[in-house]
């Protein structure tokens, strides 16, 4: 875990995601374009005081070890995304949900912002088949408590 201006009670643990990241610059020495490597996606496990887990899957396509992490972290509280473009779209979340993570609740995240992020929080229920994962799907600025 990192330990953070929250308090050692708050534990962070970063887990893989699986997303490219690049940049483009103008070279100022060359004057020219080029694209550069923009870093690792990552996504974390946030373990509160009080034992409860939040995954935030971060920008991330579906890879096999979000098993591994539904398994051994044990999540009660997904934050996933479900726009579709570069990302895991609203079935393959309601799959990785279903199927690999198992956790008591989801809140979909990363669409809906431009007509790109095509995913919508009723493809994503759809898509959790007979999951007892709640969906939760708050407006923005809506406080939730679990």
């Amino acid at each position: 875990g990192i330990v953070t201006p929250l308090g050692p009670e708050i534990k962070f643990h970063m887990v893989r995601a699986e997303h490219s990241s690049e940049y483009r610059r103008k070279n100022p020495d060359t004057g020219k374009d080029e694209v550069l490597p923009g870093g690792e996606p990552v996504g974390w496990i946030i373990e509160l005081e009080n034992g409860f887990k939040i995954y935030h899957m971060g920008d991330t396509g579906l890879f096999g070890d979000m098993k591994f992490i539904g398994e051994f972290y044990k999540p009660d509280l997904v934050l996933t995304p479900i726009g579709g473009n570069f990302t895991i779209n609203a079935q393959l979340a309601g799959y990785a949900i279903r199927e690999m993570i198992k956790p008591k609740y989801a809140i979909p995240m990363h669409y809906g912002t431009y007509p790109i992020l095509a995913g919508k929080p009723e493809d994503f229920v759809k898509a959790l088949g007979g999951s007892p994962t709640q969906v939760i799907v708050p407006q923005p600025g809506e406080k939730v408590d679990f």
